[in-house]
């Protein structure tokens, strides 16, 4: 909500205290109050509100009190804070008590902007960075492929997407902080499935943070010692495939990035500070890549990892999440794999790649099936990038790609 007057908005059910926070969160200060009746702030850069103060009734119960709430926000949303209103206040304001997530991405593009397929990565990164994390509320695990998937959803659909910042390209996600997330989908109709069969929302987003803290620390591990043990040992803390490979999105061709989390401060918590800033850099992907293949190696024999061209697309029916075949340029596994997508959003990227001529990278678990050979649960991991080169690259003195074929196999 940024225009006031366009919405019809029930200001007794504003909250006050909560206004006063996000304000104050947005650079204005208290200068002057009357305990439960009103506060008084200064606007950003006035010392003592002295070219026009606002003025929080808090009071419900006073006759003036809609009409004081409505000149407070019709001056929090003027022109002259319009972009503070829009992008700081209103998303928080209107909705139940939120904790935000800010992924921001610095590129070569001129600041504020993205290319597009980055910015496509960057939110499709940003989704899963938190889908990881939420899996790692239920038990920590190396490679979670399908596991807990329904209980990550259930989170993401409680979560809200905001506006992004100038500055850099930033994907705002606004977690709830004290709403409820259903452990498991009710067998059946409920009216109420009661407090003890979910998870406060909150917790679950201080899973995703304590695996975020894990991967950084991992990645500084790495970075004094060459070993990937901190990555090991991070396991338990909520490291996992799906968040190395997740951050990974957000380094990948970066020239800087970080997640910052603001804690909603209306909600209590246990916090010495309300925002928390992990930072990496480009020269984290690398270490990432290195992290995920280890994480995924020690999983069962049948998860595998191929990197190769698309060369099938195909659908059984309009609302499958896609099946497209990979034709494998490295290692010894089976020269092409058939890949049923366990995310839809994927399946574009995979079209992209067929018709861009783009190598891919795909993970799931292989089976066999006659003379076929598939990989269920699959994610499309990332795009290598162009198919010629990445061919260039990886070829051995005999010229040949080492380990599988050779250009003239292609098609």
């Amino acid at each position: 909500m940024s225009d006031l007057s366009s919405t019809d908005l029930d200001l007794w059910r504003v909250d006050p205290d909560r206004l006063t926070t996000l304000l104050v969160e947005a650079g204005w200060h208290l200068v002057g109050r009357r305990s439960g009746i009103y506060n008084r702030l200064a606007p950003p850069g006035e010392i003592e509100g002295r070219l026009g103060s606002f003025v929080v009734p808090l009071d419900r119960e006073a006759p003036e009190f809609v009409e004081l709430m409505e000149h407070v926000l019709r001056q929090a949303s003027s022109p002259t804070y319009r972009s503070l209103w829009a992008r700081s206040i209103a998303p928080r304001l209107f909705t139940d008590p939120t904790d935000e997530f800010r992924f921001r991405k610095e590129s070569a593009a001129p600041s504020g902007l993205i290319s597009w397929r980055e910015g496509e990565r960057l939110i499709s990164s940003a989704r899963k960075t938190l889908v990881a994390g939420a899996k790692s509320y239920m038990a920590p695990d190396r490679h979670f492929g399908n596991k807990h998937g329904q209980f990550a959803n259930r989170y993401i659909d409680s979560v809200m997407m905001g506006q992004t910042e100038p500055g850099s390209y930033i994907v705002k996600a606004f977690a709830p902080s004290a709403s409820t997330v259903p452990l498991r989908k009710p067998a059946g109709p409920s009216l109420d499935i009661g407090t003890a069969a979910g998870a406060i929302s909150r917790d679950i987003s201080q899973s995703v943070v304590r695996a975020l803290e894990a991967t950084v620390e991992a990645i500084q591990h790495y970075r004094t010692s060459g070993s990937l043990a901190g990555f090991d040992e991070g396991v338990r803390h909520g490291i996992s495939y799906e968040m190395a490979t997740a951050i990974l999105g957000i380094t990948e061709n970066s020239d800087g990035s970080d997640i910052t989390v603001e804690w909603d401060a209306t909600v209590p918590g246990d916090f010495e500070e309300h925002v928390w800033r992990y930072e990496f850099s480009g020269g984290d992907t690398p270490i990432l890549e290195k992290a995920a293949h280890k994480l995924a190696a020690a999983e069962q024999s049948t998860f595998t990892l191929v990197v190769g061209r698309v060369h099938l697309l195909a659908r059984k029916e309009a609302d499958s999440p896609g099946v497209f075949g990979v034709e494998n340029l490295m290692g010894s596994q089976p020269k092409k794999v058939r890949v049923r997508l366990a995310d839809e959003d994927e399946y574009h990227e995979a079209i992209r790649a067929y018709e861009e001529n783009l190598a891919v990278q795909v993970s799931g678990n292989l089976e066999r099936e006659g003379n076929l050979h598939w990989l269920y649960n699959a994610h499309l991991v990332r795009t290598v990038g162009p198919l010629d080169e990445f061919i260039s690259q990886h070829r051995g003195q005999s010229g040949h790609i080492e380990g599988q074929i050779s250009l003239d196999d292609l098609p």
